[in-house]
Formats: structure tokens, C-alpha cells, sequence
């Protein structure tokens, strides 16, 4: 993950995204721990008063899944169905969904519209095209392949829980192995992000959830050039510091 950097930026920086990851993305699925407290069970272990087992367990199980992604990531390992039912496992692990790992059995809707997802009878063909389709030669640019592998994953929904989890670390995979930071949707950015799904799986295109993605994006690459510059390791000359400076201060 962002080899070119010192290695304590790229220590500080992983630190402070597997928390905003974790908790925005749990939270976007209705996780009531605050980003304190996310860290306070990452770092700590420590058991937050008034909050459920399940919501301590999903943010264990999601940060235990972004180091998972993160050595894929690392690694030529192909993404594969074994690679991304892993991924929905540790997602899950511990919350007695019996399907961890395993794809749904069951037609379903997505939730507040009439939109129906494949039938489960052809999730398994599903997924094999989808795997075949990661790993073929892009010429997208990496965040719109990132983007799109998102869509996809959730329009597919193989699983009957935790989908949105996983569609958002195999977005993050991606980023990450084409030497992007982790890209993190908020989630006071839930409704536009909802309403982007939607937008795509109706037809609309993909428009919306390409420019979520990008502020999204864009703003981590921010972030990791102001912590890089801020580093005593930096070696940058003042013309280029300066010019650095100008992009990470302009509004995206």
C-alpha cells in the first residue's frame, strides 16, 4: 500500500483509514458506533457500554477483512470467487449468519425499491463472469474500474447479507493494487450514495456513482500528499512542494 512513501506516512495512513473505512462503511449499513469508538475496539479491544455484540463483531469482522484485502492487494493473487467469498466471511464472521461464505438461496429485492436482484439459481454463473471480468486487461482508469467492479458485486448481491461491506473492500482492492489510497464514502454521504446505486441499476447510468467515487478518492489522495509532505522523510523541492501545496488546497 503506497510503497513510495515513508514508512511512517504509510503506517500512519493505514492506521487512520482502517478506522474511517471501518466505521463509514459499517455505519452506512446502520452501525451505531461512533468513529471514537471504532477505534477505541480496533486499537483496544475494548468492549463499548450500551452497543450490541453484533455491532462490535461487525467492526472486527470488517477490519479483519481490509487487512485480508490489503496482502491481496499486495500480492498478484487473483481475485476469485474463493478470494471474495473469504472476504464475505470474515465480513460476517462471529454475527450467527450461517451463510458466511455462502451465496444467498433465496430471491430477493433491494430494500425500498422494486428492483429485483438475479435470481439465486444463477448467482454461481453470476460470479464466475464477474471473477473472469476482474481479472481481464483494463482500459478503464483505475477508480472507474473500481467503480464499476463495485456496481457490478452489489447489482449481482450473491450474498444474503453484507454485500455492500464487500462491494466497497473489492472497490478499495482495486484502488489500492493500482496504487491509489483507500477511498472512503461517508456516511453522511449514504443518501447520494444509495440514490447512485439506484440510479444505475435502473438505467440511468453510472454517472453519479463514478463522481462519489472520485471525491472520494481524490480526497484520500489529498490527505496522503498533506501527511507525505508533513513527513521529516519528505525530499521535495520548494517549487514542487509549492505546486502540491496548490492541488491538495484546491476544492475538488
Amino acid at each position: 500500500m503506497m510503497r513510495p512513501l515513508p514508512a511512517d506516512v504509510v503506517s500512519e495512513l493505514r492506521h487512520r483509514y482502517e478506522v474511517a473505512l471501518t466505521h463509514h462503511s459499517t455505519a452506512i449499513e446502520g452501525n451505531t458506533l461512533t468513529q471514537s469508538e471504532t477505534q477505541i475496539v480496533i486499537e483496544k479491544g475494548i468492549t463499548i457500554g450500551g452497543k450490541s455484540l453484533t455491532e462490535h463483531l461487525e467492526i472486527i469482522g470488517h477490519k479483519e477483512a481490509l487487512d485480508f484485502i490489503l496482502e491481496i492487494a499486495e500480492s498478484s493473487t487473483r481475485i476469485g470467487q474463493r478470494e471474495i467469498r473469504e472476504i464475505h466471511s470474515l465480513v460476517m464472521k462471529g454475527q450467527g449468519n450461517g451463510d458466511s461464505g455462502g451465496y444467498r438461496t433465496l430471491d430477493v429485492k433491494a430494500a425500498g425499491t422494486e428492483y429485483v436482484y438475479p435470481s439465486h439459481l444463477k448467482v454461481p454463473e453470476l460470479m464466475d463472469g464477474f471473477a473472469a471480468w476482474l481479472n481481464e486487461p483494463q482500459t478503464q482508469h483505475p477508480v472507474e474500474f473500481a467503480s464499476e467492479a463495485h456496481v457490478r458485486f452489489v447489482t449481482i448481491h450473491p450474498f444474503r447479507d453484507g454485500n455492500g461491506r464487500v462491494g466497497r473492500l473489492l472497490m478499495n482492492l482495486l484502488l489500492v493494487r493500482s496504487g491509489y489510497p483507500i477511498a472512503v464514502i461517508h456516511v453522511e454521504n449514504r443518501p447520494e450514495y444509495i440514490g447512485a446505486l439506484e440510479e444505475v441499476q435502473s438505467g440511468k447510468g453510472r454517472d453519479a456513482l463514478d463522481r462519489l467515487i472520485i471525491q472520494a478518492a481524490t480526497k484520500s489522495l489529498k490527505e496522503t500528499l498533506a501527511t507525505a509532505l508533513s513527513s521529516k522523510a519528505a525530499t521535495v523541492d520548494d517549487a514542487r512542494r509549492l505546486e502540491i501545496e496548490s492541488w491538495i488546497g484546491s476544492r475538488d
